[in-house]
């Protein structure tokens, strides 16, 4: 009966935007819970009519749809790892819970923001439960191969913040100053003397001590220096032996002419440098390049060390944790070395609509969402990794408002359809009295 199918589509108004109230609520409830995803409300009709004759109400149905792919505001605020994603993609994190398990059972869950910070076991993890993921450094601070297509190779973020580091030095520059003064006939060959600090594969303080002799000639100047290398572990063991001839002409004066090895490594004419062997291992000493002076140079009347340079570092306390635009977790320790120790790569989908929403803004790749793909952060279509920021929810509470007031008046407009037909119903009882 026609009449009877107009209840019903007023029954179907009622239903629909009570729905479309209960997500008017639950954004309002979120306008500012930060990563909200807004829900959206669309209504469908429903057609049950033939053709022709009689018609029938088939009334409406509501579909309710999350917005994961909206990205709300980003604010600042004052902890580094508080993290929002700038763009396309989204943070992979997992439950904690699932990892004090320990069976290995971890599945992954994605977010757009969280306030990460070390538990009691140094996971950074979130207020809620999130535990943030990446793929480990290797000791040298790169980044290993892992699969871009699976969860696979990613790990819980674990910071060790009482961990001590050191780096032993490998590379180390020698800009010296010698008199030329000295190498002339009738001067006293007094070496000059010179103790480089080194750290050890232990991060121990060792040194290199160089001394350069100066050789007097008869007459006139020899412009020449024997540069003799010991090991503070073992004074008594020569390590490298040079003689060091220098230019005296206009052009190129007070520049290496030759360096002729006596003992050690060789010197290497294209790069400046040499090799010698102490207790940790190798270390290359830059003297400089044969008629350059970015090094060893011999002028005027004065010893000086004018640029002593090497890399390494000695043991060091981790100070502070920071997470870089391109997803690399660095390291900071209160010698003023940074290393990198793990990577935070972007997930994206096709369809981050498709997603099943979980609570605490975290969602889980499904079927219509399509495969997820892991990317370097502001690699490929995906944005950056903000530090210092969170995103707000995606919630405009003045358009919600707007949309509570035409959701009521079309609840009442539905009510007000059932109570007419309830009358008509009445009237038709009415006949037979």
């Amino acid at each position: 009966m026609t009449i009877s199918s107009s209840l019903n589509a007023g029954v179907a108004g009622l239903q629909a935007n009570a729905s479309k109230l209960a997500s008017i609520s639950d954004n309002i409830a979120n306008s500012s819970t930060f990563g909200y995803k807004r829900v959206q409300t669309d209504f469908e009709s429903m057609v049950i009519s033939n053709n022709g004759g009689k018609y029938s109400a088939g009334g409406v149905r509501a579909d309710t749809n999350r917005q994961i792919e909206l990205s709300g505001s980003l604010v600042s605020t004052t902890n580094a790892t508080d993290l929002a994603v700038r763009g396309r993609g989204m943070l992979p994190v997992a439950k904690i819970s699932e990892i004090n398990a320990g069976n290995g059972d971890t599945n992954m869950l994605l977010t757009s923001t969280g306030s990460f910070s070390t538990d009691a076991e140094g996971f950074l993890t979130t207020s809620s439960g999130l535990v943030l993921l990446g793929w480990p450094a290797q000791p040298d601070g790169s980044i290993g191969t892992f699969s871009r297509d699976t969860d696979a190779g990613l790990e819980p973020i674990q910071i060790n913040v009482n961990q001590l580091t050191g780096e032993p030095t490998t590379r180390m520059t020698l800009g010296v100053n010698l008199p030329a003064t000295a190498t002339v006939a009738g001067s006293a060959a007094d070496p000059q003397q010179l103790a480089v600090e080194y750290y050890g594969n232990l991060g121990t303080s060792e040194s290199i001590n160089v001394t350069f002799t100066p050789t007097i000639p008869a007459a006139g100047a020899s412009n020449e220096w024997t540069m003799t290398l010991t090991d503070s572990v073992d004074p008594a063991v020569t390590i490298g032996e040079y003689t060091l001839t220098f230019e005296d002409n206009r052009t190129a004066g007070g520049t290496l002419a030759n360096v002729a090895t006596i003992a050690g490594g060789a010197y290497d004419p294209a790069e400046g440098t040499l090799i010698v062997n102490v207790a940790g291992g190798p270390i290359e000493i830059d003297i400089g390049v044969i008629g350059q002076s970015d090094a060893l140079t011999q002028l005027s009347d004065t010893f000086a060390p004018v640029s002593i340079t090497k890399d390494g570092s000695p043991v060091g306390n981790m100070t502070s944790v920071n997470v870089d635009a391109n997803g690399y977790v660095h390291a900071t320790f209160d010698t003023g070395v940074t290393r990198t120790i793990y990577q935070v790569p972007l997930v994206d989908l096709p369809n981050p609509n498709g997603m099943v929403a979980l609570d605490s803004q975290t969602y889980r790749p499904s079927v219509e969402s399509g495969s997820f793909f892991l990317w370097n952060a502001s690699d490929g279509p995906t944005g950056d990794i903000v530090g210092f920021a969170r995103e707000e929810s995606t919630t405009d509470v003045a358009n919600e408002l707007t949309s509570m007031i035409q959701t009521q008046r079309a609840y009442s407009s539905n009510a007000k359809v059932i109570q007419t037909v309830d009358e008509m119903l009445q009237e038709t009882t009415n006949i037979k009295r």
